[in-house]
């Protein structure tokens, strides 16, 4: 079965911690991820600037490790990103922002990635949100 997974919550939420154990177990199963979609807050889990207290864990790190090991098609939805400062090069550039903080693996792209997703895949299974 294919799955699309799209998270709306940051990292340091339940819910974004129960989508990773829910891609690992896709996986795990003998399933694929055809694409993982990040927005609202979600695009904090993709922030090279997201730093977690000692004392709990770092799920932004465990998602990028994750998508790394898996080479996964992880995108951040733009418009959610630009709204929080999550930026990558080109982005910065554009804005004329000082700083960067949106690395490899992740790729800024538009809703029409969610929306393909859903087509592509057997499943969306969304987590987070309002």
């Amino acid at each position: 079965m294919k799955f699309a997974i799209a998270v709306f919550s940051p990292a340091h939420a339940p819910s974004s911690r129960r989508a990773l154990r829910f891609a690992e177990a896709v996986l795990a199963g003998g399933h694929d991820i055809t694409r993982l979609f990040f927005y609202q807050d979600g695009v904090h889990s993709a922030s090279a600037n997201v730093v977690t207290p000692q004392d709990e864990l770092d799920v932004a790190a465990q998602w990028r490790e994750f998508v790394n090991q898996h080479r996964l098609d992880a995108v951040v939805c733009i418009a959610a990103a630009l709204r929080r400062g999550v930026l990558n090069d080109e982005e910065a550039n554009r804005y004329q922002r000082p700083a960067v903080n949106l690395p490899i693996p992740w790729d800024l792209s538009g809703l029409g990635q969610l929306h393909e997703a859903a087509q592509v895949a057997d499943r969306l299974v969304c987590f987070g949100g309002d």
